[in-house]
């Protein structure tokens, strides 16, 4: 309709995070327990993700919740990284995941057993991912830039996260380079 203007997109949420190889998933479980975090479960979680122009697009099923369409766009250059995204609930996700599948093509599936602890406004996985294995994520969601980075800081201390350990890359692009055969 001629002058209507267009309805407002909400911002897109914005958090900091960070991915490390876990030696030892037992420990990180403690240090979890030590620093008072909330277990929240372990989540199965299968994330296919699909070829696109702009960030990246996934699909995730998760055992017990509803599946989501998730779209995220973040800078790789750094071992924390600010992300932006969006997410949608879907009640019916094998019709989109279908259309989706024929309409960009499927880049790369990830399935993993995430346990899941809260702390604060911080999410901690410890995630066992196949054929890649122990990982440990930070995720905080963003309220003020200088808070996020003291609580990632508190993070990466008390779990001893080393700078050789982080992963600057998503699970998807471990799982393209181990079937093409590179090392990671």
């Amino acid at each position: 309709m001629r002058g209507v203007p267009p309805p407002l997109l909400p911002p897109m949420a914005t958090n900091l995070e960070l991915k490390a190889r876990v030696e030892s998933p037992a420990a990180a479980q403690a240090c979890a327990g030590r620093l008072g975090a909330s277990f929240q479960g372990v989540l199965h979680q299968r994330d296919t993700y699909f070829c696109v122009n702009k960030g990246r697009l996934k699909l995730r099923e998760c055992t017990g919740s509803p599946a989501e369409l998730i779209w995220y766009e973040r800078e790789e250059d750094s071992q924390e990284r600010w992300s932006r995204y969006d997410r949608v609930e879907v009640s019916d996700p094998a019709p989109l995941l279908h259309a989706l599948a024929g309409a960009c093509g499927t880049l790369a599936v990830v399935e993993k057993a995430r346990s899941l602890y809260l702390y604060g406004r911080a999410r901690i996985h410890l995630d066992e991912v196949a054929g890649l294995g122990s990982f440990l994520e930070f995720e905080i969601v963003e309220e003020e830039p200088a808070a996020s980075l003291d609580v990632m800081r508190v993070l990466r201390d008390a779990f001893g996260v080393r700078d050789q350990d982080v992963v600057r890359v998503s699970y998807s692009d471990l799982i393209q380079t181990k079937m093409s055969g590179k090392s990671s």
